[in-house]
């Protein structure tokens, strides 16, 4: 039986490689281009970005859909090491768009019963970021996340504290014992990883909350994302670590 085929997710038309400098508050990159001039960019990510964002190091940048856009481009990856770590938070959401689509993935992840997803739904006062339906089959709420943290190679989520993903997961952890199904995407994108837990390090509530999700049946798929010039493919799903790190 031949393997499931992978979506791939490519980079924006026009995106370019050119030089970080600096980062200014939380979303203004500060870089240089190819010839040397400086530019802005923006960064979708609130997060720290650990070990990421230093001077000199390649980075990758797309254009603006809007031309009109106060910052014209985009951060999409980083080179670290010669191995490019994607960090724009928009990509988890559109992989897994790409994922729910694919027969392949969702029988890959048990969820061939399933026939349509819809995203940025809600349930109550919540919204998430996909929803699967199928006939007589539970609906079930997903949610992605962006993982560009590996110490040890342990992948890591998150790079600072999350009042927001505690709440996710708390959330869907009650839908899953209420009977629903429930899972999260965590798109590690670098490669240098050999298995997932939660950074409870950075944030030890969102590794309690984790672990009692998992337990209430909420379904963890911590994927590795081979990140290129070109754009992001899915590669293979890590193991999730009952510890802080994984037996070598």
């Amino acid at each position: 039986m031949s393997p499931p085929k992978r979506p791939v997710i490519p980079h924006p038309p026009g995106t370019f490689q050119a030089r970080l400098v600096s980062r200014e508050k939380r979303f203004t990159i500060h870089a240089l281009d190819n010839a040397g001039r400086p530019f802005c960019a923006h960064t979708n990510n609130s997060g720290s970005m650990l070990g990421l964002i230093r001077d000199g190091m390649p980075a990758l940048f797309s254009p603006a859909a809007n031309p009109k856009r106060k910052l014209p481009y985009t951060l999409e990856a980083v080179q670290l090491d010669g191995m490019w770590v994607g960090v724009n938070t928009s990509t988890p959401n559109r992989m897994l768009a790409a994922i729910m689509r694919s027969a392949d993935m969702r029988q890959e992840l048990d969820l061939s019963g399933y026939e349509t997803f819809a995203a940025e739904k809600r349930s109550g006062d919540s919204r998430f970021d996909g929803r699967l339906d199928g006939p007589n089959l539970p609906t079930c709420w997903l949610e992605a996340k962006n993982v560009t943290l590996v110490e040890e190679e342990v992948a890591y989520f998150p790079d600072a504290a999350t009042e927001r993903g505690r709440k996710h997961l708390a959330e869907l952890a009650a839908l899953a014992v209420a009977g629903m199904r429930a899972g999260i995407l965590c798109l590690v994108q670098r490669s240098d990883g050999a298995c997932f837990a939660p950074a409870d390090f950075i944030d030890p509530q969102f590794a309690d909350v984790f672990y009692q999700a998992m337990a209430a049946g909420v379904e963890v798929w911590p994927y590795v994302a081979r990140v290129d010039e070109t754009g992001v493919v899915l590669e293979h799903c890590l193991p999730v670590a009952p510890q802080e790190r994984c037996e070598k």
